[in-house]
């Protein structure tokens, strides 16, 4: 009985302090946020004054808040797009039987494991051919084809689960394979497309890369470079607080996301998909 209670109690502390090592950083943020003048300076755990005005300085300064909506358009149009496309393909490669389908497959999740610098200069290339350059579209377009792997891998082996005899009286019915996936397996992947649109709004969200490298002006950026340009010409001109602030301000959208749909995630997956 004694080892029992130990155990848990262990379990409870590791659980414990894996929640302070993963909040401290972003409370620590937050808290900084609300400092001014010397206040930035001295190391505190509570809060002992607020202040807005970093909050104001970002916003009312630069181009901020047009890098936020340029993050939300991009971020928004990466994840309709890359989910509308691994739907699609998940459904070939988990339901249609066609040579070299494993292959494929193996070379779609292969296309993940390339570092981003190694094909930097490769898409750079592209990007300029393309005549997209310093556009969102150069962003959504670079994103899409590194976010795509991940999201067809999920949704192909989530799809290869799902009873195969809905699928069967859907084609009794006279259903369309268009159909099908839009009316039958829509519904039933709804946690997985939850959970991989989130994954992919959050690395196009926070991607810095890309980002960095084709974009050049302060309309097209999104919010990971405008945070890194402002920084001063040395550490002590670094407006810490305002940097603190921004990071806020993009971060609470994400959090607030997976506060959001964290009930359809853990939600039935298929309840009520095969009835009598």
């Amino acid at each position: 009985m004694a080892w029992a209670y130990t155990k848990k109690a262990a379990f409870y502390l590791l659980v414990l302090v894996i929640v302070v090592v993963s909040v401290f950083p972003f409370y620590y943020a937050i808290l900084t946020s609300f400092k001014s003048g010397t206040d930035l300076f001295r190391i505190t755990y509570w809060p002992t004054s607020i202040s807005f005005d970093n909050y104001l300085s970002v916003l009312n300064q630069g181009s901020f808040p047009r890098n936020v909506l340029n993050s939300i358009f991009v971020s928004t149009l990466v994840v309709v797009l890359a989910l509308f496309l691994a739907v699609t393909a998940s459904f070939a490669l988990s339901r249609v039987r066609f040579r070299g389908r494993g292959l494929l497959l193996m070379t779609i999740l292969a296309v993940s494991m390339f570092p981003q610098i190694a094909v930097l200069a490769g898409l750079f290339e592209v990007i300029r051919g393309l005549g997209i350059y310093n556009t969102p579209w150069a962003l959504i377009f670079s994103y899409t084809i590194f976010t795509l792997p991940f999201t067809v891998w999920v949704l192909t082996t989530f799809m290869r689960d799902l009873p195969i005899e809905i699928e069967e009286a859907a084609i009794v019915d006279g259903a369309t394979p268009w159909v099908i996936i839009r009316r039958v397996f829509m519904p039933l992947m709804w946690p997985a497309l939850v959970t991989t649109g989130l994954l992919a709004f959050i690395a196009a969200w926070n991607e810095f890369l890309f980002a960095l490298t084709f974009t050049s002006s302060n309309t097209t950026r999104t919010v990971p470079v405008a945070i890194a340009l402002l920084s001063g010409g040395s550490q002590y001109e670094i407006p810490w607080g305002n940097i603190m602030a921004a990071s806020v301000i993009v971060t609470v959208p994400l959090v607030a996301l997976v506060l959001i749909f964290q009930r359809k995630i853990v939600s039935g997956l298929t309840a009520g998909g095969v009835k009598g």
